[in-house]
């Protein structure tokens, strides 16, 4: 894959988004990021449930500590129920993290973390790292190397943790529709932002979804 398609590839989107009604999801945190400020243990793991089947993640705070804080508490506040893999590009990453709900989208929208250093680990196959769009501009969205990435390390993009268990999970999750609009046949982030799962499930029905993921004890 060409160097220069990386920043495109993993960034964000920023588009102006129209306002909506609160979720109808119980969990009320999922709209007050500013209260998830937890600081997660200095090991940890998460389950995740797939649509394709599960597979675990376990976290390096010294990797980077705004980045494993961050996951930790998205984790604990349920976020990742019924989130897309809504970018897979074979051979490079999966990537996932925008809310079904656009509610629950805007309300993280603004809730950026600061960089954390490079240099501790690569984006070797099985990292996992948080995507941006620019200095301390990482929010919600997470890719999965596919496989060596070795160039994004000096890109700022400083993997938490590492896929320990179903990597072969992670290998089989539906990569049909590849890079996104407008650049490929994928979903477009602005859309994806603005309507949720309602527009990834009506025009990407093949996509596949977090069920939920759980903190290990």
């Amino acid at each position: 894959m060409r160097t220069h398609s990386f920043k495109l590839a993993l960034a964000l989107s920023f588009f102006s988004l129209p306002a909506f009604a609160a979720p109808d999801a119980a969990n009320k945190a999922l709209l007050a990021p500013a209260e998830a400020k937890e600081t997660a243990p200095a090991l940890y793991k998460v389950k995740l449930t797939t649509t394709k089947g599960a597979f675990v993640v376990e976290v390096h705070r010294d990797w980077a500590p705004n980045g494993a804080d961050r996951f930790y508490n998205l984790v604990k506040t349920g976020y990742f129920s019924d989130v897309a893999f809504f970018r897979v590009i074979k051979g490079f990453m999966v990537q996932f993290g925008i809310h079904g709900d656009p509610a629950v989208s805007r309300a993280w929208r603004d809730a950026r973390i600061s960089d954390d250093p490079t240099g501790k680990q690569s984006n070797k196959r099985g990292m996992v790292t948080f995507a941006m769009a620019g200095p301390n501009t990482r929010t919600t969205q997470i890719f999965i190397n596919y496989g060596d990435n070795a160039n994004l390390d000096s890109m700022g993009f400083p993997p938490f943790g590492k896929v320990v268990e179903g990597l072969n999970i992670v290998d089989a999750i539906e990569g049909e529709y590849g890079e996104g609009a407008p650049s490929g046949r994928g979903p477009a982030q602005g859309r994806a932002q603005s309507e949720g799962n309602k527009y990834f499930k009506a025009d990407f029905p093949k996509l596949d979804y977090i069920k939920s993921a759980t903190i290990l004890k």
